[in-house]
């Protein structure tokens, strides 16, 4: 019999119920070796985030040069579009929501306990650039390669973007749950993981709510467009939602997404061209689930959020996401080094940030893959039986 092997959301869970267990009785000594731990890994993030960015987003853009086409063009555009409108819903939202059950700096530094853990040694790794220099590169190396037509250079980024991958996906998601272990077991310590824990429960489900709240909007932009029932075009798309809800993967679930937007009239050409490729660039459910645990953590630390911070947040990690997809994790990865460089985080509210959305990690691929379906809806209106 095959060895059980638990995914990242089951990973995740144990780590959290294990550092809040530990971090109750564990003395000091251990606290301060899993710190040690921690922040040896926060500077390998931060080292690893500009190359992610560098490796997969210019491979994306010189990919997208060699079909380059008017409807590619508009898919693309209407993705990026819903994908920052996402950002902007989840922030009018949750600013207006949270305040009734959160609880302002409840996670500031003022409220926490004076207790503090230092690493028994601290191994700075910096970054070979900052993440908009990363963003800035890759596009003139993307655009580059379309201009000039290099297939030596798309090669050696090619090649580069399947070494970040595997690096990834074999060191950095393998020790997330690690790192999450750590940073709960010091919360435990200092004696703030029952607000954590009971916090992380509403904002998660403020998510859960938020994503299908958008999904539906969509779906009556869509439906009004397409001269469609808007509700019975959602309803068709359930079990999409409900596969990548199970096994947290938009391009995974393609064959199912793809039958489900077929139900809905869309014609083979359409749905064969505009869902696998909104699989990756279309990124509304991660946007959301990323900005309210980055807009609770925020509230929480009494953290300030201005509002251009914010915008400037969202539209930058909106063309990083793009190609985040082809790694597992891959959204969240692209997106955490802005939270620093933009919205100022320090490593232990991005670590917090990321628990919250690994916690429940499947609706925000549900979300993904069920706003595919409505942008097929809009493209079939305008494109159906024209070339691809």
């Amino acid at each position: 019999m095959k060895k059980f092997k638990p995914g990242l959301f089951v990973k995740v869970l144990i780590a959290i119920a294990g550092g809040a267990l530990l971090g109750r009785f564990a003395p000091d000594v251990i606290i301060r070796i899993l710190k040690t731990f921690n922040v040896l890994f926060a500077q390998l993030l931060k080292f690893m985030i500009p190359l992610l960015v560098l490796g997969l987003v210019t491979p994306a853009i010189a990919n997208v040069g060699k079909r380059a086409g008017k409807m590619l063009l508009v898919v693309i555009g209407i993705a990026y579009l819903s994908t920052i409108c996402s950002g902007f819903f989840a922030h009018v939202c949750s600013s207006n929501v949270f305040p009734f059950y959160l609880n302002a700096g409840e996670l500031s530094a003022d409220a926490v306990s004076a207790r503090e853990f230092q690493p028994y040694f601290d191994l700075k790794i910096p970054p070979v650039c900052d993440i908009l220099t990363a963003l800035l590169l890759s596009f003139m190396f993307g655009i580059g390669i379309i201009a000039t037509g290099s297939s030596p250079l798309k090669k050696g980024f090619d090649d580069f973007g399947a070494i970040v991958k595997l690096t990834i996906e074999k060191v950095i998601i393998p020790l997330l749950p690690w790192y999450i272990f750590t940073m709960i077991s010091e919360m435990s310590a200092k004696g703030v993981i029952a607000v954590v824990l009971g916090s992380g429960f509403k904002i998660i489900l403020t998510g859960i709510v938020l994503t299908i709240l958008y999904l539906i909007i969509q779906y009556c932009i869509a439906g009004a467009i397409a001269g469609k029932n808007p509700f019975k075009c959602l309803w068709n798309m359930l079990p999409a939602y409900l596969t990548a809800f199970s096994i947290c993967s938009s391009s995974a679930s393609i064959p199912v997404t793809s039958s489900c937007t077929r139900k809905n009239g869309v014609s083979d050409d359409i749905v064969d061209f505009t869902i696998p490729l909104c699989s990756t660039v279309h990124m509304c459910g991660s946007t959301i689930k990323l900005a309210v645990s980055a807009i609770a953590v925020a509230y929480m630390t009494g953290t300030p959020l201005p509002f251009a911070v914010y915008v400037h947040f969202v539209l930058m990690q909106g063309i990083a996401a793009v190609a985040a997809p082809g790694v597992m994790g891959g959204v969240l990865m692209a997106s955490i080094g802005f939270l620093e460089s933009i919205m100022g985080f320090t490593p232990d509210q991005t670590a917090l940030v990321m628990t919250l959305y690994l916690a429940l990690d499947g609706y925000g691929p549900a979300c993904n893959v069920t706003g595919d379906g409505a942008i097929a809806l809009i493209i079939n209106r305008f494109y159906s039986k024209k070339d691809v």
